[in-house]
């Protein structure tokens, strides 16, 4: 530091002085207002971006809410869909339960009025059968205990004594 000072020229420092003058009022001069106002376009860009980023996020939780309100909606629209056709499909089977239990009674009615139909076709069947076959019987033994004398007088005899008991 001495020899700074003991070497010290006072026309060496005027000349630095003129040129650091010089610098300073070119560089105000030609390149200060183009570093500031780039200065100030990368502020106004950083705040726009701080801007953009604040909208975008309000607009993300935004459409998150309705997101949430929209998927609760769907779900209580589907669980009230699946409730409706639980309650369709329980109301199908027991339409389906009680057609069928019609269905099946009045085929059994249907069907114990043919069995009682068939019995009594049967029962008249039976019934022409068995007289014709009495008949017949009674016919033959008509003949045979009526192809003699005796016999004939013998029965003639005895539904005589049937008639007065009576």
């Amino acid at each position: 530091m001495e020899k700074l000072l003991d070497q010290f020229s006072y026309g060496l420092f005027f000349w630095q002085l003129i040129i650091l003058v010089v610098l300073i009022v070119l560089l105000a001069k030609f390149a200060w207002k183009p570093i500031l106002s780039a200065l100030e376009a990368r502020e106004d860009g950083i705040r726009d971006a701080i801007a953009s980023a604040e909208n975008a996020r309000k607009e993300m939780q935004a459409l998150q809410a309705d997101n949430q309100r929209i998927l609760q909606e769907a779900r209580s629209e589907r669980d009230a869909m699946l409730k409706e056709a639980r309650e369709m499909k329980e109301k199908m089977i027991a339409d389906a339960k009680n057609e069928a239990q019609a269905e099946g009674l009045k085929m059994i009615n249907q069907a114990k009025a043919a069995i009682e139909n068939e019995k009594n076709v049967a029962m008249a069947e039976l019934k022409s059968h068995v007289s014709s076959l009495s008949l017949s019987i009674a016919e033959k033994l008509l003949k045979e205990e009526l192809a003699n004398k005796d016999s004939q007088t013998k029965l003639v005899e005895k539904m005589l004594g049937e008639v007065k008991l009576n």
